[in-house]
């Protein structure tokens, strides 16, 4: 008897092992899901982002992405204001409302190309994820968490960076049936690394906009972790 108690554990330990997910594993998935093809190391590509936030006009942004080329440009448009940004193999130029600057023009009009540099990172980070994962200076931690956000399950990769990468923490939330990424959170570090849970911000992912065969969130909500204040949303538009 002792040794069918001892055959029906083990089995039962094996099979909840099977079932199991490694951070890898669910990476991958998760890229399967959102970049099918293998389409993202090759993107070249353009959409449009209206974003909206609380007692502010609207800013429509039409970025464009071309990874080969190493190409990057985003204008953006709020009220009467027309900004461009172009880094193109490294080399930066900026416009205001249709006119390309010099060095003195730009600082004048409080545009420089850290900004451009920074706009560059922030929208190929954000719509290039989950397959930005893959990056160097990203590491998942070994571990694939279980969690229940606002009443729904996901599985949760967490991710830190190199220091000259970031110095953030990151938890992303996949659905664990079909591995879409339906939530990132962040949060800042002290001087000793360790999070600071009052601190960053949490990012709702509705809908999907196909682009270039890749699967990317079509809203984007941001709320900080603290208080769940709503700051603004991101909605790539058709236009």
């Amino acid at each position: 008897m002792k040794y069918l108690v001892f055959a029906l554990v083990f089995l039962l330990t094996t099979l909840v092992y099977s079932q199991e997910i490694t951070a890898n594993q669910l990476l991958d998935n998760a890229i399967k899901y959102h970049d099918p093809n293998n389409n993202w190391n090759t993107f070249e590509g353009e959409f449009t982002v209206v974003m909206t936030t609380p007692n502010s006009s609207e800013r429509t942004s039409k970025i464009s992405i071309n990874l080969p080329k190493e190409y990057f440009s985003v204008t953006a448009k709020r009220d009467s204001v027309t900004t461009t940004y172009t880094i193109n193999k490294g080399i930066c130029e900026m416009w205001y409302n249709g006119k390309l600057l010099d060095s003195i023009q730009a600082k004048e009009k409080n545009l420089s190309c850290d900004r451009a540099q920074l706009y560059k990172n922030y929208y190929t980070y954000l719509y290039g994820l989950p397959m930005k994962l893959k990056d160097p200076g990203t590491n998942l931690i070994d571990t694939v968490d279980k969690k229940t956000f606002k009443g729904k399950d996901y599985l949760v990769l967490k991710v830190t960076y190199d220091e000259d990468v970031g110095s953030d923490v990151w938890y992303f939330y996949f659905n664990p049936n079909t591995y879409a990424m339906e939530i990132y959170q962040f949060f800042k570090t002290d001087e000793n690394g360790k999070e600071k849970p009052d601190s960053g911000e949490y990012i709702l992912l509705t809908e999907e906009a196909i682009v270039n065969g890749i699967k990317m969130p079509r809203i984007r909500a941001w709320y900080y972790n603290k208080d769940d204040k709503y700051l603004g949303t991101d909605t790539v538009v058709d236009k």
